[in-house]
């Protein structure tokens, strides 16, 4: 399988990323085979859950993030 490039848009969320990517796998039981077999060997069914709830998490972190910013600008 050939690698990927990815470039992270803010270089410092990386570890962030990655720590709500394992803990997203983990909540759907794929850690242990992601551990075991590594990222390469999982289907793209799997991989895609795993994306899908990780964008679900940042999305609403984002909106909790505007709520607060908004209070704080208006109180």
């Amino acid at each position: 399988m050939a690698e990927r490039s990815r470039k992270t848009i803010v270089p410092r969320a990386e570890s962030a990323l990655d720590e709500v990517k394992y803990e997203v796998a983990n909540e759907l039981g794929l850690l242990e085979k992601i551990k075991s077999q590594g990222w390469g060997e999982m289907t793209t069914r799997e991989v895609g859950r795993v994306g899908g709830q990780m964008v679900r998490r940042l999305i609403h972190a984002a909106e909790e993030s505007l709520v607060q910013e908004n209070k704080t600008n208006k109180g």
